[in-house]
């Protein structure tokens, strides 16, 4: 795949209802600005020709009852002529679009079917029993990663991955394409390109925008 002929196209998921945030978490603003547009403008400043918004937002995409079913529904908008798929949720409003063109790259250079960005596990890991009141084993974090979005596909694959997707949530769409003995590579991802679940991780993200981490920032 020839970098500077890429034909991509993002898909954003701004569909989720927000449970643990106690809002409509797509719609909450940061530095004035929703945040489901932080994803879409920074795929935009990235080199994405076209992005297509799934969740209730003006111009958006009638998104599904689980994750995986609002990115097919977006994915059904995209152009067919389309070469990659960059799929993010509006929950990560400052990943950077200097780390989604690092992505773009690999992808290219690579010939692998996705890349996922990825990030340390600062915390020592446990796996607990289904109560959480006993710690059953302590699981090596150097063989594991934090899985960030955006997540880029090349875009047969990724419609291939969710046209044959069966039944259950995947956690991401990695997954799916893993499921289809895709291969997936991973980058380093950004600390800053944080979910925003709870509403203190917003407190979070308002302070490195006032202290200058900015999308498109390396």
């Amino acid at each position: 795949m020839n970098l500077n002929r890429m034909d991509i196209w993002g898909v954003v998921v701004a569909a989720g209802q927000g449970v643990r945030f106690g809002a409509r978490k797509h719609a909450t603003r940061l530095a004035g600005k929703p945040l489901w547009q932080w994803a879409r403008d920074t795929l935009f400043e990235s080199g994405a020709r076209e992005v297509v918004v799934v969740g209730d937002v003006p111009g958006g995409v009638e998104g599904g009852p689980e994750r995986h079913l609002s990115v097919a529904r977006g994915i059904e908008e995209v152009d067919a002529a389309a070469t990659v798929i960059a799929v993010h949720d509006a929950a990560r409003p400052l990943a950077s679009a200097a780390l989604m063109k690092r992505m773009y790259r690999s992808l290219a250079e690579s010939g692998a079917d996705g890349v996922v960005p990825v990030v340390p596990i600062a915390d020592a890991l446990k796996r607990v029993d289904s109560d959480h009141a006993r710690i059953l084993e302590s699981i090596d974090r150097r063989e594991v990663a934090c899985a960030q979005t955006p997540q880029v596909f090349r875009a047969e694959v990724l419609r291939r991955a969710h046209a044959q997707h069966a039944s259950g949530a995947p956690p991401d769409d990695s997954f799916m394409v893993e499921a289809l003995g895709g291969r997936i590579l991973a980058v380093t991802g950004e600390r800053s390109a944080m979910k925003i679940t709870y509403p203190e991780d917003l407190i979070l993200a308002e302070a490195l925008l006032r202290h200058g981490a900015r999308p498109g920032e390396p």
